[in-house]
């Protein structure tokens, strides 16, 4: 009989259950959940495991934005369960593969209702008014849920305005496999008692009950009291009952593998460039002088799963495509949020999303990217941004907020009315240091201040016009900073591409050799071949097109890889980097 119920909704919790900050243990056939509310107050009902060790994450720690696994430490993301840090590789994005299964949560009648195949909708109870229906004290016992059923027809009870009296006259209204409504009437007075059986496992089941009818002070007490009393004694006699009985076999729960959604690789645009998340423009506004902010919401389903740093493409209605930072801080996973500043020289990308692009649009966009990680494992970690360089930064200011990890902003721009999402600035608090109106020597005395003399385990991340970032890199590097403890994302390069010169490429893994002419990239030519190779800027600042160099003299000139892998010679940023020898091997 258990199985005909799997569809159904069941009551796993009451919302009483989920206080501020606590994750509670919940159970269904056989099955364990984690059940915690977030801050924004969104339900969350996760397998209760954490994909690492296995370990419950129902004694994890509940942060209001994020879920931590107490093990190992992985974090989990409100809503959509994916993992956002893992401690073990600090200076990696998880994959967005690394997902847990969630489950559907409503909440009604005081109760939190779900179920493992999710059909059709949380029952409607006649009688039972959401807003004053009174749930009580939860009664776990120690047999099937059919005997339960079975047992809760003979219940009797006081209407609750007359739980002193005796003998009350008590009728089955309904019935199904997992529930029983009674009604009590006694000396003018009545009650509709609901009482919902939650299969746990096959001889363990949790009664769930809820009383009709605002009761208030004394009464409500008096009620809650008296019920309490009762089905504690109907729990010892099914229980006595139940012993008597062969146990039944313990419901062994299905734990899926990776979701198709996860698991199958979209299709390759003719540009390699993937969209396959179509959003809405939620919102649009005025974030400061010259930038504009932009709410996207999906029009189905969740949005991947994000870490501090990530961009995604933006495809245009003009067919230009751009790369913008997710700014959202952590557990913010009902929509993306982004910066557009309009650029005097813009070739279309910014001119279209302030001119072009409305409220109410939908636009197709990339899943995010992260070549532009935040490690969490510094001591102090400062941030360096200029003009709009401020949205990777800002995301990755709030995940050390929200984690209590010491950290400073230090923001360049030229005046006040520059100073973009005001309101997450203000969350940051004291950490935010404004720097306005400076001119270029101006910036590199404060920098030379800023970052003079470097201390032992503390990370710099950079992000901002090109010019602002060389110096600060420089500054950086006069003061004493290990190179692997400077971390910097260009919007763009700035540089001259020399695609003069004409090679080979070979490709040892796909057993290909290509001839790479000139005014021809090697990710055009491989991309030509059929070879999927991902990117995103196609301009050598953002490091998705990265391949590793197996034979050969690369011809850098990105503006991604730093001083020491340029030296190495290891790796090649396909979209603008060239061959200085007349055969490229690479890792592809």
């Amino acid at each position: 009989m258990l199985n005909d119920t799997r569809g159904e909704w069941h009551p796993i919790a009451a919302t009483t259950d989920l206080a501020l900050r606590h994750v509670f243990h919940g159970q269904l056939f056989g099955r364990e959940f984690a059940v915690w509310r977030a801050d924004d107050g969104f339900v969350n009902i996760w397998e209760n495991r954490c994909l690492h060790r296995g370990v419950r994450l129902s004694i994890g720690i509940n942060d209001g934005r994020e879920l931590k696994c107490q093990y190992h430490g992985w974090r989990y993301s409100n809503r959509i369960a994916g993992c956002t840090y893992i401690p073990a590789h600090p200076a990696d994005a998880p994959a967005r593969t690394i997902t847990n299964r969630t489950f559907p949560a409503v909440e009604r009648y005081g109760l939190v209702w779900s179920s493992e195949q999710a059909l059709g909708e949380v029952p409607a109870v006649a009688g039972l008014d959401e807003a004053s229906a009174l749930a009580l004290r939860a009664i776990p016992v120690n047999a099937p849920a059919a005997l339960v059923v079975e047992a809760l027809q003979d219940y009797r009870f006081q209407p609750s305005a007359r739980v002193e009296g005796q003998g009350a006259d008590v009728l089955v209204e309904t019935m199904s496999a997992t529930a029983v409504a009674l009604r009590a009437r006694f000396d003018g007075a009545e009650t509709l008692g609901v009482f919902f059986v939650q299969p746990v496992d096959s001889n363990r089941s949790v009664i769930r009950g809820v009383l009709d009818g605002g009761v208030e002070g004394a009464h409500r007490t008096a009620a809650l009291r008296h019920h309490n009393e009762h089905l504690s004694a109907l729990r010892v006699a099914v229980e006595r009952k139940a012993s008597a009985m062969p146990a039944p076999a313990p419901i062994e729960p299905v734990f899926e593998p990776v979701s198709e959604e996860l698991a199958t690789l979209p299709e390759l645009s003719a540009h390699g460039r993937k969209a396959g998340i179509r959003v809405q423009v939620a919102r649009k506004w005025p974030a400061a002088d010259g930038i504009m902010g932009f709410e996207l919401r999906p029009i189905k389903g969740l949005l991947p799963t994000f870490q501090p740093g990530a961009h995604i493409d933006v495809h245009m209605p003009s067919g230009d495509i751009r790369q913008y930072s997710i700014i959202n801080g952590p557990g913010e996973t009902d929509s993306f949020t982004i910066g557009v500043k309009l650029e005097r020289d813009s070739k279309g990308g910014s001119k279209c999303m302030h001119e072009v692009v409305r409220e109410g649009d939908v636009l197709a966009i990339s899943e995010p990217r992260n070549n532009f990680p935040l490690r969490r494992d510094a001591l102090k970690t400062i941030f360096v941004a200029g003009g709009i360089g401020i949205t990777p930064l800002l995301a990755m200011a709030q995940a050390l907020k929200n984690q209590n990890l010491a950290h400073e902003l230090h923001y360049f721009a030229q005046n006040e009315g520059q100073i973009v999402f005001p309101e997450r600035m203000k969350f940051l608090g004291e950490a935010v240091k404004p720097h306005l109106g400076l001119s270029p020597d101006q910036t590199v005395q404060q920098l030379r201040a800023l970052l003079t003399p470097y201390r032992r385990d503390t990370h710099l991340y950079i992000c901002g016009p090109g010019p602002m970032l060389e110096a600060t890199r420089a500054v950086a590097a006069e003061a004493g900073w290990p190179e692997e403890t400077v971390h910097f994302e260009y919007f763009k390069n700035t540089k001259p591409i020399d695609d003069s010169s004409s090679f080979e490429v070979a490709l040892a893994r796909s057993c290909l050799t290509l001839k790479v002419p000139a005014g021809k990239t090697i990710l055009e030519v491989m991309r030509e071949a059929g070879i999927d190779m991902p990117s995103s800027c196609e301009q050598g600042a953002c490091g998705t097109c990265l391949a590793t160099v197996i034979e050969g003299e690369p011809d850098h000139q990105d503006v991604y890889l730093s001083a020491s892998e340029r030296a190495a010679g290891t790796k090649i940023m396909t979209c603008v980097s060239r061959s200085k020898s007349a055969r490229l091997v690479l890792d592809i």
